[in-house]
Protein backbone atom coordinates (compact mmCIF):
# COMPACT_ATOMS: atom_id res chain seq x y z
CA UNK A 1 0.00 0.00 0.00
CA UNK A 2 1.48 3.27 -0.91
CA UNK A 3 2.64 5.34 2.57
CA UNK A 4 0.92 8.49 1.23
CA UNK A 5 -2.74 7.11 2.06
CA UNK A 6 -3.75 7.15 5.86
CA UNK A 7 -3.72 3.82 6.88
CA UNK A 8 -7.26 3.14 8.21
CA UNK A 9 -9.44 6.38 6.61
CA UNK A 10 -13.09 6.13 7.17
CA UNK A 11 -14.86 4.91 3.52
CA UNK A 12 -18.15 6.15 2.51
CA UNK A 13 -19.22 4.47 -0.70
CA UNK A 14 -22.12 5.92 -2.56
CA UNK A 15 -23.88 3.82 -5.01
CA UNK A 16 -26.64 5.52 -7.51
CA UNK A 17 -29.04 3.20 -9.87
CA UNK A 18 -29.09 3.17 -12.96
CA UNK A 19 -26.89 5.98 -13.86
CA UNK A 20 -24.90 6.11 -16.99
CA UNK A 21 -21.80 8.64 -16.85
CA UNK A 22 -22.89 10.10 -20.03
CA UNK A 23 -25.34 12.23 -18.45
CA UNK A 24 -22.83 13.59 -15.64
CA UNK A 25 -21.31 17.03 -16.04
CA UNK A 26 -18.37 15.78 -15.01
CA UNK A 27 -18.68 13.32 -17.90
CA UNK A 28 -19.26 15.99 -20.23
CA UNK A 29 -22.88 16.60 -20.48
CA UNK A 30 -23.93 20.23 -20.95
CA UNK A 31 -27.24 20.06 -19.82
CA UNK A 32 -27.66 17.88 -16.21
CA UNK A 33 -26.77 19.75 -13.08
CA UNK A 34 -24.92 17.70 -10.33
CA UNK A 35 -22.37 20.65 -8.23
CA UNK A 36 -21.56 18.19 -5.89
CA UNK A 37 -20.41 15.11 -7.78
CA UNK A 38 -18.51 17.68 -9.73
CA UNK A 39 -16.81 18.59 -6.90
CA UNK A 40 -16.28 15.38 -5.69
CA UNK A 41 -14.42 15.15 -9.38
CA UNK A 42 -12.37 17.86 -8.95
CA UNK A 43 -11.34 16.50 -5.26
CA UNK A 44 -10.49 12.88 -6.52
CA UNK A 45 -9.87 10.84 -9.48
CA UNK A 46 -12.16 10.59 -12.04
CA UNK A 47 -12.21 7.11 -14.24
CA UNK A 48 -13.50 7.71 -17.79
CA UNK A 49 -13.56 4.33 -19.14
CA UNK A 50 -15.35 2.88 -16.02
CA UNK A 51 -17.97 -0.72 -16.96
CA UNK A 52 -20.59 -2.44 -14.96
CA UNK A 53 -19.55 -6.12 -15.26
CA UNK A 54 -23.09 -7.41 -15.58
CA UNK A 55 -25.57 -4.40 -16.70
CA UNK A 56 -28.73 -5.39 -14.46
CA UNK A 57 -29.16 -4.66 -10.65
CA UNK A 58 -28.17 -7.40 -8.62
CA UNK A 59 -25.54 -8.79 -10.42
CA UNK A 60 -23.91 -5.87 -10.76
CA UNK A 61 -23.69 -5.18 -7.69
CA UNK A 62 -22.86 -8.90 -6.51
CA UNK A 63 -20.16 -8.06 -9.38
CA UNK A 64 -18.71 -5.42 -7.25
CA UNK A 65 -19.22 -6.52 -3.62
CA UNK A 66 -17.46 -9.69 -4.42
CA UNK A 67 -14.90 -8.76 -6.96
CA UNK A 68 -15.51 -11.87 -8.20
CA UNK A 69 -17.50 -12.93 -11.99
CA UNK A 70 -21.39 -14.05 -11.57
CA UNK A 71 -20.53 -17.41 -13.09
CA UNK A 72 -17.71 -17.88 -10.74
CA UNK A 73 -20.13 -17.30 -7.68
CA UNK A 74 -23.57 -18.53 -9.31
CA UNK A 75 -25.33 -15.20 -8.88
CA UNK A 76 -26.28 -14.51 -12.52
CA UNK A 77 -29.49 -12.26 -12.55
CA UNK A 78 -32.00 -11.09 -10.67
CA UNK A 79 -33.36 -13.30 -8.65
CA UNK A 80 -30.12 -15.48 -7.89
CA UNK A 81 -29.03 -16.52 -4.55
CA UNK A 82 -25.95 -14.59 -3.14
CA UNK A 83 -25.00 -16.75 -1.58
CA UNK A 84 -23.38 -16.26 2.52
CA UNK A 85 -20.18 -18.10 1.64
CA UNK A 86 -18.84 -15.33 -0.70
CA UNK A 87 -16.64 -13.20 0.13
CA UNK A 88 -17.38 -9.34 0.46
CA UNK A 89 -15.85 -6.10 1.02
CA UNK A 90 -17.52 -5.72 3.58
CA UNK A 91 -16.37 -8.98 5.10
CA UNK A 92 -12.88 -8.18 4.23
CA UNK A 93 -12.95 -4.24 6.12
CA UNK A 94 -14.62 -6.31 9.16
CA UNK A 95 -12.04 -8.48 9.17
CA UNK A 96 -9.38 -5.24 9.42
CA UNK A 97 -11.59 -3.61 11.94
CA UNK A 98 -13.70 -1.68 10.71
CA UNK A 99 -17.27 -1.25 11.38
CA UNK A 100 -19.36 -1.79 8.51
CA UNK A 101 -22.83 -0.15 7.55
CA UNK A 102 -25.34 -0.33 4.89
CA UNK A 103 -28.12 1.89 4.15
CA UNK A 104 -30.25 1.26 1.20
CA UNK A 105 -30.69 -0.91 -2.04
CA UNK A 106 -28.35 -3.97 -2.49
CA UNK A 107 -30.56 -6.28 -4.13
CA UNK A 108 -29.49 -8.93 -2.22
CA UNK A 109 -31.34 -12.16 -2.84
CA UNK A 110 -31.96 -15.43 -0.46
CA UNK A 111 -31.67 -15.73 3.10
CA UNK A 112 -28.49 -13.50 4.13
CA UNK A 113 -29.22 -9.88 4.03
CA UNK A 114 -26.11 -8.45 5.32
CA UNK A 115 -23.12 -10.09 4.04
CA UNK A 116 -20.39 -8.99 5.95
CA UNK A 117 -22.30 -5.85 6.73
CA UNK A 118 -23.06 -5.64 10.97
CA UNK A 119 -26.14 -3.57 11.00
CA UNK A 120 -28.38 -2.24 7.79
CA UNK A 121 -30.51 0.54 8.29
CA UNK A 122 -33.20 -0.02 5.34
CA UNK A 123 -35.19 -2.70 4.15
CA UNK A 124 -34.47 -2.87 0.27
CA UNK A 125 -36.72 -1.87 -2.16
CA UNK A 126 -36.49 -4.91 -4.04
CA UNK A 127 -38.07 -8.72 -3.48
CA UNK A 128 -34.96 -10.86 -2.22
CA UNK A 129 -36.69 -13.89 -3.14
CA UNK A 130 -36.57 -15.92 -6.30
CA UNK A 131 -39.45 -14.48 -8.00
CA UNK A 132 -37.94 -12.88 -10.40
CA UNK A 133 -36.20 -15.69 -12.16
CA UNK A 134 -35.69 -15.86 -15.64
CA UNK A 135 -36.73 -18.51 -18.19
CA UNK A 136 -34.89 -18.84 -20.91
CA UNK A 137 -36.06 -22.18 -21.88
CA UNK A 138 -38.79 -19.59 -23.64
CA UNK A 139 -37.67 -16.58 -25.08
CA UNK A 140 -40.54 -15.47 -26.41
CA UNK A 141 -42.16 -15.70 -23.16
CA UNK A 142 -42.78 -12.16 -20.83
CA UNK A 143 -43.39 -12.18 -16.87
CA UNK A 144 -45.89 -9.31 -17.30
CA UNK A 145 -45.86 -8.94 -13.65
CA UNK A 146 -42.35 -7.99 -13.49
CA UNK A 147 -40.89 -7.22 -16.51
CA UNK A 148 -39.75 -3.97 -17.68
CA UNK A 149 -42.72 -1.92 -19.79
CA UNK A 150 -43.11 1.31 -21.63
CA UNK A 151 -45.20 2.58 -18.45
CA UNK A 152 -42.16 4.56 -16.83
CA UNK A 153 -41.73 6.66 -20.24
CA UNK A 154 -45.64 6.64 -21.68
CA UNK A 155 -45.99 8.02 -17.88
CA UNK A 156 -42.97 9.80 -17.03
CA UNK A 157 -43.30 13.36 -15.39
CA UNK A 158 -44.11 15.33 -12.05
CA UNK A 159 -44.74 13.38 -9.10
CA UNK A 160 -44.65 14.62 -5.26
CA UNK A 161 -44.41 10.97 -4.05
CA UNK A 162 -43.15 7.47 -5.84
CA UNK A 163 -42.24 4.50 -4.32
CA UNK A 164 -38.72 5.28 -5.28
CA UNK A 165 -38.83 8.94 -3.39
CA UNK A 166 -40.17 7.28 -0.32
CA UNK A 167 -37.35 4.93 -0.40
CA UNK A 168 -34.79 7.00 -1.40
CA UNK A 169 -35.77 9.96 1.27
CA UNK A 170 -35.24 7.35 3.94
CA UNK A 171 -32.08 6.00 3.02
CA UNK A 172 -30.94 9.74 2.86
CA UNK A 173 -32.05 10.76 6.08
CA UNK A 174 -30.93 7.04 7.46
CA UNK A 175 -27.10 7.57 6.12
CA UNK A 176 -26.75 11.43 7.35
CA UNK A 177 -27.97 10.03 10.72
CA UNK A 178 -25.58 7.05 10.67
CA UNK A 179 -22.79 9.50 9.73
CA UNK A 180 -24.02 12.13 13.02
CA UNK A 181 -23.71 8.59 14.98
CA UNK A 182 -20.32 7.71 14.26
CA UNK A 183 -18.89 11.13 14.64
CA UNK A 184 -20.36 11.15 18.26
CA UNK A 185 -19.55 7.29 19.06
CA UNK A 186 -16.85 5.92 17.02
CA UNK A 187 -14.33 8.12 17.10
CA UNK A 188 -11.61 5.67 17.49
CA UNK A 189 -12.71 2.81 14.73
CA UNK A 190 -12.78 3.13 11.31
CA UNK A 191 -16.10 2.71 9.66
CA UNK A 192 -17.36 2.20 6.15
CA UNK A 193 -20.81 3.17 5.56
CA UNK A 194 -22.71 2.09 2.21
CA UNK A 195 -25.40 4.14 0.75
CA UNK A 196 -27.06 2.83 -2.11
CA UNK A 197 -30.13 5.23 -3.39
CA UNK A 198 -32.25 3.76 -6.37
CA UNK A 199 -32.37 7.08 -8.20
CA UNK A 200 -32.09 7.72 -11.19
CA UNK A 201 -33.63 4.45 -11.71
CA UNK A 202 -37.41 4.49 -13.96
CA UNK A 203 -40.18 5.44 -13.17
CA UNK A 204 -38.65 8.39 -14.69
CA UNK A 205 -40.66 10.82 -12.27
CA UNK A 206 -39.52 13.37 -9.72
CA UNK A 207 -40.76 16.07 -7.81
CA UNK A 208 -41.59 19.60 -9.25
CA UNK A 209 -38.82 21.60 -7.26
CA UNK A 210 -35.89 19.39 -8.60
CA UNK A 211 -37.96 19.38 -12.18
CA UNK A 212 -37.65 23.16 -12.11
CA UNK A 213 -34.21 23.22 -12.53
CA UNK A 214 -34.53 22.71 -15.51
CA UNK A 215 -35.85 24.42 -18.89
CA UNK A 216 -37.86 21.42 -20.83
CA UNK A 217 -36.44 23.23 -23.75
CA UNK A 218 -33.26 22.62 -22.89
CA UNK A 219 -33.59 18.70 -22.58
CA UNK A 220 -31.38 17.33 -25.28
CA UNK A 221 -33.14 14.27 -27.08
CA UNK A 222 -31.35 10.93 -28.02
CA UNK A 223 -28.35 11.61 -30.68
CA UNK A 224 -29.25 8.24 -32.17
CA UNK A 225 -32.97 7.04 -33.25
CA UNK A 226 -33.79 3.34 -34.26
CA UNK A 227 -33.02 4.38 -38.28
CA UNK A 228 -29.44 5.69 -37.65
CA UNK A 229 -28.60 1.95 -36.11
CA UNK A 230 -28.74 -1.87 -37.20
CA UNK A 231 -29.78 -3.63 -34.69
CA UNK A 232 -28.07 -6.59 -33.22
CA UNK A 233 -29.52 -9.63 -32.47
CA UNK A 234 -29.57 -8.66 -28.46
CA UNK A 235 -30.96 -5.69 -28.98
CA UNK A 236 -33.83 -6.84 -31.04
CA UNK A 237 -34.90 -9.15 -28.52
CA UNK A 238 -34.55 -6.26 -25.23
CA UNK A 239 -37.43 -4.50 -27.34
CA UNK A 240 -39.50 -7.63 -27.07
CA UNK A 241 -38.31 -7.96 -23.59
CA UNK A 242 -39.04 -4.58 -22.71
CA UNK A 243 -42.08 -4.11 -25.09
CA UNK A 244 -40.54 -1.19 -26.62
CA UNK A 245 -43.15 -1.88 -29.18
CA UNK A 246 -46.67 -1.99 -27.48
CA UNK A 247 -47.20 1.73 -27.96
CA UNK A 248 -46.05 4.82 -29.81
CA UNK A 249 -43.29 6.42 -27.66
CA UNK A 250 -43.63 10.10 -28.97
CA UNK A 251 -41.30 12.79 -28.76
CA UNK A 252 -42.97 14.24 -25.96
CA UNK A 253 -42.42 10.93 -24.02
CA UNK A 254 -38.95 10.81 -24.78
CA UNK A 255 -38.09 14.85 -23.44
CA UNK A 256 -40.63 14.15 -20.27
CA UNK A 257 -38.49 10.84 -19.73
CA UNK A 258 -35.02 12.51 -19.83
CA UNK A 259 -36.05 15.36 -18.24
CA UNK A 260 -37.23 13.49 -15.38
CA UNK A 261 -34.37 11.22 -15.60
CA UNK A 262 -31.68 14.57 -14.87
CA UNK A 263 -34.39 15.75 -12.02
CA UNK A 264 -33.30 12.71 -10.84
CA UNK A 265 -29.83 13.40 -11.03
CA UNK A 266 -29.88 16.34 -8.94
CA UNK A 267 -32.07 14.77 -6.58
CA UNK A 268 -29.13 12.33 -5.83
CA UNK A 269 -26.78 15.00 -6.18
CA UNK A 270 -28.38 16.83 -3.01
CA UNK A 271 -28.01 13.89 -1.15
CA UNK A 272 -24.34 13.41 -2.16
CA UNK A 273 -23.91 17.65 -1.29
CA UNK A 274 -25.33 16.51 2.49
CA UNK A 275 -23.34 13.69 3.11
CA UNK A 276 -20.15 15.60 2.09
CA UNK A 277 -21.63 18.34 4.48
CA UNK A 278 -22.18 15.75 7.12
CA UNK A 279 -18.57 14.44 7.12
CA UNK A 280 -17.80 18.07 7.01
CA UNK A 281 -19.85 19.56 9.61
CA UNK A 282 -18.48 16.12 11.93
CA UNK A 283 -14.86 16.61 11.54
CA UNK A 284 -14.02 13.61 9.27
CA UNK A 285 -13.84 14.67 5.84
CA UNK A 286 -9.78 14.63 5.86
CA UNK A 287 -9.34 11.17 7.11
CA UNK A 288 -12.68 9.69 4.58
CA UNK A 289 -12.67 8.46 1.46
CA UNK A 290 -15.70 8.35 -0.60
CA UNK A 291 -16.04 6.03 -3.74
CA UNK A 292 -19.22 7.47 -5.59
CA UNK A 293 -20.45 5.02 -8.71
CA UNK A 294 -23.65 3.11 -9.80
CA UNK A 295 -24.65 -0.53 -10.79
CA UNK A 296 -25.21 0.31 -14.80
CA UNK A 297 -26.74 2.49 -17.17
CA UNK A 298 -29.97 3.78 -18.90
CA UNK A 299 -30.01 3.39 -22.45
CA UNK A 300 -32.46 6.97 -21.96
CA UNK A 301 -34.06 6.47 -25.60
CA UNK A 302 -30.78 6.14 -27.14
CA UNK A 303 -30.52 3.78 -30.58
CA UNK A 304 -34.65 3.35 -29.57
CA UNK A 305 -33.86 1.61 -26.57
CA UNK A 306 -34.53 1.95 -22.78
CA UNK A 307 -32.89 0.87 -19.64
CA UNK A 308 -29.99 -1.22 -19.26
CA UNK A 309 -29.44 -4.85 -19.76
CA UNK A 310 -26.59 -4.56 -22.50
CA UNK A 311 -23.04 -4.13 -22.93
CA UNK A 312 -23.38 -0.84 -25.12
CA UNK A 313 -21.73 1.81 -23.72
CA UNK A 314 -24.85 3.60 -22.73
CA UNK A 315 -26.20 0.72 -20.23
CA UNK A 316 -22.46 -0.71 -19.53
CA UNK A 317 -20.45 2.27 -18.87
CA UNK A 318 -21.09 4.24 -15.23
CA UNK A 319 -19.36 6.57 -13.11
CA UNK A 320 -16.58 5.83 -10.95
CA UNK A 321 -15.37 8.46 -8.67
CA UNK A 322 -12.80 7.88 -6.08
CA UNK A 323 -11.77 10.48 -3.75
CA UNK A 324 -9.04 9.46 -0.98
CA UNK A 325 -6.76 11.20 1.93
CA UNK A 326 -3.32 12.03 0.12
CA UNK A 327 -4.18 10.49 -3.45
CA UNK A 328 -4.40 12.60 -6.32
CA UNK A 329 -7.06 15.66 -7.11
CA UNK A 330 -8.56 16.73 -10.28
CA UNK A 331 -6.76 13.67 -11.98
CA UNK A 332 -8.63 12.00 -15.06
CA UNK A 333 -7.80 8.29 -15.57
CA UNK A 334 -8.81 6.73 -19.05
CA UNK A 335 -7.86 3.03 -18.19
CA UNK A 336 -10.51 0.42 -18.61
CA UNK A 337 -11.99 -0.16 -15.02
CA UNK A 338 -14.74 -2.15 -13.49
CA UNK A 339 -16.76 -2.71 -10.25
CA UNK A 340 -14.76 -6.25 -9.72
CA UNK A 341 -12.08 -3.65 -8.87
CA UNK A 342 -13.86 -1.73 -5.81
CA UNK A 343 -13.11 -5.03 -3.75
CA UNK A 344 -9.17 -5.07 -3.70
CA UNK A 345 -9.28 -1.11 -3.85
CA UNK A 346 -11.12 -0.83 -0.57
CA UNK A 347 -8.92 -3.55 1.10
CA UNK A 348 -5.61 -1.45 0.21
CA UNK A 349 -7.36 1.28 1.28
CA UNK A 350 -8.55 -0.10 4.48
CA UNK A 351 -5.04 -1.29 5.62
CA UNK A 352 -4.77 -4.52 3.89
CA UNK A 353 -3.12 -5.76 1.01
CA UNK A 354 -5.27 -7.37 -2.39
CA UNK A 355 -1.88 -9.03 -3.70
CA UNK A 356 -2.01 -11.47 -0.49
CA UNK A 357 -4.51 -14.79 -0.44
CA UNK A 358 -7.51 -13.31 0.52
CA UNK A 359 -9.12 -16.80 0.55
CA UNK A 360 -11.04 -16.27 -3.20
CA UNK A 361 -10.24 -15.18 -6.32
CA UNK A 362 -10.11 -11.91 -7.42
CA UNK A 363 -11.26 -10.81 -10.87
CA UNK A 364 -10.46 -7.42 -10.33
CA UNK A 365 -7.35 -5.28 -9.26
CA UNK A 366 -6.86 -2.71 -6.89
CA UNK A 367 -6.86 1.00 -8.45
CA UNK A 368 -4.33 2.29 -5.82
CA UNK A 369 -1.46 2.81 -8.90
CA UNK A 370 -4.41 4.64 -10.60
CA UNK A 371 -5.29 6.97 -7.40
CA UNK A 372 -1.59 8.04 -7.80
CA UNK A 373 -1.43 8.83 -11.18
CA UNK A 374 0.23 5.22 -12.44
CA UNK A 375 -1.79 4.40 -16.09
CA UNK A 376 -2.12 0.83 -16.98
CA UNK A 377 -3.64 1.65 -20.49
CA UNK A 378 -3.49 -1.95 -21.15
CA UNK A 379 -5.91 -3.03 -18.16
CA UNK A 380 -8.82 -5.39 -19.16
CA UNK A 381 -11.95 -5.41 -18.50
CA UNK A 382 -14.28 -8.76 -18.43
CA UNK A 383 -18.05 -8.75 -18.26
CA UNK A 384 -20.87 -11.24 -18.20
CA UNK A 385 -24.77 -11.11 -18.80
CA UNK A 386 -26.34 -13.52 -17.78
CA UNK A 387 -29.65 -12.16 -17.23
CA UNK A 388 -33.27 -11.44 -18.88
CA UNK A 389 -33.21 -10.69 -22.44
CA UNK A 390 -30.50 -13.38 -23.36
CA UNK A 391 -30.91 -16.78 -24.47
CA UNK A 392 -27.46 -17.70 -23.91
CA UNK A 393 -24.48 -16.47 -21.84
CA UNK A 394 -23.15 -12.85 -23.43
CA UNK A 395 -19.55 -12.06 -22.88
CA UNK A 396 -17.36 -9.10 -23.31
CA UNK A 397 -14.01 -8.11 -23.21
CA UNK A 398 -12.85 -4.49 -23.00
CA UNK A 399 -9.49 -3.40 -23.82
CA UNK A 400 -7.22 -0.37 -25.13
CA UNK A 401 -10.10 1.09 -27.67
CA UNK A 402 -11.72 -2.42 -28.25
CA UNK A 403 -14.68 -3.79 -27.20
CA UNK A 404 -15.50 -7.21 -27.91
CA UNK A 405 -19.19 -8.91 -27.41
CA UNK A 406 -20.03 -12.59 -28.34
CA UNK A 407 -22.71 -14.93 -27.58
CA UNK A 408 -23.04 -18.28 -29.32
CA UNK A 409 -26.41 -17.52 -30.72
CA UNK A 410 -25.26 -13.79 -31.75
CA UNK A 411 -21.80 -13.94 -33.23
CA UNK A 412 -19.43 -11.27 -32.47
CA UNK A 413 -19.09 -7.66 -31.98
CA UNK A 414 -16.20 -5.53 -32.42
CA UNK A 415 -15.80 -2.03 -32.03
CA UNK A 416 -13.64 0.15 -31.78
CA UNK A 417 -14.65 3.16 -29.32
CA UNK A 418 -11.97 5.27 -30.12
CA UNK A 419 -12.96 5.73 -33.45
CA UNK A 420 -16.56 5.03 -33.32
CA UNK A 421 -17.96 5.87 -29.51
CA UNK A 422 -21.13 5.17 -30.54
CA UNK A 423 -20.67 2.03 -31.77
CA UNK A 424 -22.50 2.02 -34.98
CA UNK A 425 -19.86 -0.11 -36.99
CA UNK A 426 -19.32 -3.70 -36.03
CA UNK A 427 -16.19 -4.98 -37.47
CA UNK A 428 -15.53 -8.15 -36.56
CA UNK A 429 -15.90 -9.40 -40.27
CA UNK A 430 -13.06 -6.86 -41.70
CA UNK A 431 -10.47 -8.29 -43.07
CA UNK A 432 -7.84 -6.09 -41.60
CA UNK A 433 -9.42 -6.45 -38.44
CA UNK A 434 -8.98 -10.52 -38.52
CA UNK A 435 -6.41 -11.11 -36.12
CA UNK A 436 -7.07 -8.92 -33.18
CA UNK A 437 -10.94 -10.49 -33.74
CA UNK A 438 -9.78 -13.86 -33.50
CA UNK A 439 -7.68 -13.25 -30.73
CA UNK A 440 -10.88 -11.96 -29.00
CA UNK A 441 -13.25 -14.89 -29.69
CA UNK A 442 -10.00 -17.12 -28.45
CA UNK A 443 -9.79 -15.60 -25.02
CA UNK A 444 -13.91 -15.81 -24.38
CA UNK A 445 -12.49 -19.63 -24.53
CA UNK A 446 -10.00 -19.18 -21.84
CA UNK A 447 -11.86 -16.82 -19.60
CA UNK A 448 -14.64 -18.50 -19.45
CA UNK A 449 -16.40 -22.31 -21.06
CA UNK A 450 -19.51 -21.14 -22.93
CA UNK A 451 -21.93 -24.56 -22.91
CA UNK A 452 -20.66 -25.12 -19.01
CA UNK A 453 -22.00 -21.25 -17.95
CA UNK A 454 -24.86 -21.93 -20.34
CA UNK A 455 -25.79 -25.37 -18.60
CA UNK A 456 -25.74 -23.69 -15.03
CA UNK A 457 -27.80 -20.35 -15.76
CA UNK A 458 -30.59 -22.80 -16.97
CA UNK A 459 -30.44 -25.67 -14.40
CA UNK A 460 -30.53 -22.45 -11.93
CA UNK A 461 -33.53 -21.11 -13.36
CA UNK A 462 -35.39 -24.28 -13.16
CA UNK A 463 -34.50 -25.30 -9.75
CA UNK A 464 -35.69 -21.57 -8.46
CA UNK A 465 -38.45 -21.89 -10.21
CA UNK A 466 -39.23 -25.02 -8.13
CA UNK A 467 -38.73 -23.63 -4.97
CA UNK A 468 -40.17 -20.06 -6.07
CA UNK A 469 -43.55 -22.15 -6.31
CA UNK A 470 -43.43 -24.35 -3.62
CA UNK A 471 -42.56 -21.30 -1.16
CA UNK A 472 -45.45 -19.23 -2.46
CA UNK A 473 -47.83 -21.74 -1.45
CA UNK A 474 -48.84 -22.09 3.17
CA UNK A 475 -47.23 -20.04 5.41
CA UNK A 476 -45.01 -17.29 3.86
CA UNK A 477 -41.60 -16.68 5.50
CA UNK A 478 -39.85 -13.34 3.74
CA UNK A 479 -36.18 -13.40 3.20
CA UNK A 480 -36.60 -9.19 3.21
CA UNK A 481 -34.18 -7.72 5.86
CA UNK A 482 -36.27 -5.90 8.55
CA UNK A 483 -34.79 -3.05 10.29
CA UNK A 484 -35.46 -2.71 14.05
CA UNK A 485 -34.58 0.56 15.95
CA UNK A 486 -34.04 0.62 19.38
CA UNK A 487 -36.47 1.76 20.23
CA UNK A 488 -36.56 1.16 24.20
CA UNK A 489 -33.46 3.14 24.00
CA UNK A 490 -33.74 5.85 21.57
CA UNK A 491 -34.18 9.35 22.74
CA UNK A 492 -34.80 9.71 26.14
CA UNK A 493 -35.64 6.57 28.59
CA UNK A 494 -35.88 6.94 32.40
CA UNK A 495 -33.31 4.08 33.04
CA UNK A 496 -31.12 6.31 31.63
CA UNK A 497 -29.44 9.85 32.21
CA UNK A 498 -31.08 12.98 30.85
CA UNK A 499 -28.03 14.83 31.46
CA UNK A 500 -25.51 12.03 29.84
CA UNK A 501 -27.94 11.10 26.98
CA UNK A 502 -28.12 15.11 26.23
CA UNK A 503 -24.39 15.53 26.08
CA UNK A 504 -23.69 12.32 24.32
CA UNK A 505 -25.88 13.15 21.69
CA UNK A 506 -24.60 16.31 20.81
CA UNK A 507 -21.53 17.10 18.34
CA UNK A 508 -19.44 18.58 19.28
CA UNK A 509 -19.74 18.11 22.99
CA UNK A 510 -20.12 20.95 25.04
CA UNK A 511 -17.38 21.54 26.93
CA UNK A 512 -17.06 19.00 30.14
CA UNK A 513 -17.54 21.74 33.15
CA UNK A 514 -20.91 22.93 31.22
CA UNK A 515 -21.95 19.04 30.95
CA UNK A 516 -25.24 18.27 33.31
CA UNK A 517 -26.52 22.04 33.51
CA UNK A 518 -30.19 21.79 32.61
Amino acid sequence: MNGTVSRQPNILLVMADQLAASYLPSYGHSVVQAPAIDRLAGNGVLFTSAYSNSPLCAPARFAMMSGQRNSRIGAYDNASEFRASVPTFAHHLRSLGYRTTLCGKMHFIGPDQLHGFERRLTTDIYPADFGWAPNWADPDGRFDWWFHNMDSVVNAGVAEATNQLDFDDEVGFQAVRELRDVARTSREQPWLLTVSFTHPHDPYAMRQRYWDRYLHSDIDMPRLGVAEVEADPHSTRLRAVSAMDAVEITDAMVRNARHAYYAAISYLDDWLALLLETLDATGMADNTVVLFTADHGDFLGERGLWYKMSFLEPATRIPLIISAPGAGQGLTVTDPVSLYDVLPTLVDLGGGDATDDLGHVIDGASLLPQLHGDGDPDRTVLGEYLGEGAVAPIFMIRRQQYKYVWSAPDGPQLFDLRADPDELRNLAAEPHLATTAGNFRAEIDRHWNPERIHAEVVDSQRARRVVDRALRIGRYAPWEHVPLPDSANQYMRNHLNLNLVEAERRYPRPPSEHQGVI
